[in-house]
């Protein structure tokens, strides 16, 4: 899956969406099925996304610079708290939303329907190594999930921020991934759950940092102890 697919997303809406995001859970699939439903196999050697093709990973050091300058504070109230509050899988044009838009960047040969919707492909869970043939056994996953941003921050947003903050296409705030390990993983930040494939520590690790210092979120002081180990993970 190295090679950077070409995304068929047109028309003002997509534009307007990342002119949000510029400035400024989890879910959509089912639970895998069969061989005709999409049982998942796990292979060593299959591969998900690469750093190449999910955009706006940064490399170990500047993640780490970002780490150190993230705000360190206690979790935040889940007052007031909704899924409705980030509008999610935005409507991007020519039949397609966020969802499928992902679903075609992560997958390799993913074929879509006149509604945009993947019919086929391979996809690689890098969460988990576990390798699908139908969509339906894939969840996206927001890398800072909805809620934990709500409580380190984003509760304090205007609704267009935290449409773009759910929908961002442009930074590593969204992949494909097996519908059990997101599930698996909830709301939870990293120092309560980690990828269980421990080979994709140090590129959650510099994903979920760059989010957060993109966005302003905070940090408890757990969740950013637990994100330097991750990031000893990376090769230097």
């Amino acid at each position: 899956m190295g090679r950077q697919k070409r995304l068929h997303i047109v028309g003002p809406a997509m534009a307007a969406l990342l002119a949000v995001a510029g400035c400024a859970g989890q879910g959509g699939g089912t639970a895998p099925g069969d061989a005709k439903g999409g049982r998942p196999t796990v292979s060593g050697d299959a591969k998900g996304p690469s750093a190449g093709t999910v955009p706006g990973i940064p490399a170990a050091d500047k993640a780490r610079t970002q780490l150190a300058r993230l705000k360190v504070a206690p979790q935040g109230s889940m007052t007031g708290y909704s899924r409705d509050r980030f509008p999610h899988w935005a409507e991007l044009g020519d039949n397609c939303n966020t969802r499928e838009t992902v679903l075609e960047r992560d997958g390799r040969d993913v074929r879509r329907d006149a509604r945009c919707r993947a019919v086929s492909g391979t996809w690689t869970s890098v969460y988990d190594g576990r390798t699908f043939t139908k969509a339906s056994g894939l969840d996206i996953d927001h890398t800072v999930p909805l809620a934990n941003a709500w409580r380190s921050g984003a509760n304090t947003w205007t609704q267009e921020k935290r449409k773009a903050f759910a929908n961002d296409l442009t930074r590593p705030q969204l992949l494909a991934v097996s519908a059990v390990s997101n599930r698996s993983k909830g709301d939870q930040g990293p120092d309560e759950w980690q990828p269980p494939s421990k080979t994709y520590w140090c590129t959650y690790a510099r994903s979920w940092t760059a989010v957060k210092s993109f966005y302003g979120l905070t940090v408890t002081k757990a969740e950013k102890t637990t994100l330097g180990t991750m990031l000893d993970t990376c090769r230097r």
